[in-house]
């Protein structure tokens, strides 16, 4: 099944829009990257438009989390506490941005996109 992210051909009052092409290759989109909590972490890299590469987060197992003091440190991750995107992704510990994660240092909020970035960063919501 293909992922189009063209024109859906359907007017804002419901009504259809005639076709005056077909799909471009430009217009393909793909399936979401779903981050998974896991004991390794494994990355993708796939070829975007114009040659461009984008690295996804497949699997993670650390998070860099700033600091209140202006330094990073490289955390485990133990758990998915919440995720905002959707209820459930805390359930199979999928992780997104906005998500909360629990760390050795406390509550960490994510700050990055982990599927477009490659990459976990987060800033601390509660000490431990």
């Amino acid at each position: 099944m293909a992922y189009y992210q063209g024109n859906d051909l359907v007017k804002p009052t419901g009504g259809l829009k005639g076709k005056y092409r077909k799909k471009r290759k430009y217009e393909l989109g793909s399936p979401p990257t779903k981050t998974v909590m896991s004991s390794e972490e494994e990355r993708k890299i796939e070829r975007g438009r114009g040659g461009n590469l984008k690295v996804k987060l497949k699997k993670a197992t650390y998070v860099n989390v700033a600091l209140t003091d202006g330094s990073t440190k490289k955390v485990r991750i133990l758990d998915v506490v919440e995720t905002p995107e959707n209820p459930q992704n805390s359930k199979f510990k999928i992780i997104s941005k906005g998500s909360v994660v629990k760390t050795e240092l406390g509550l960490v909020k994510i700050t990055s996109r982990p599927g477009q970035d490659g990459v976990l960063n987060g800033v601390i919501v509660q000490k431990s």
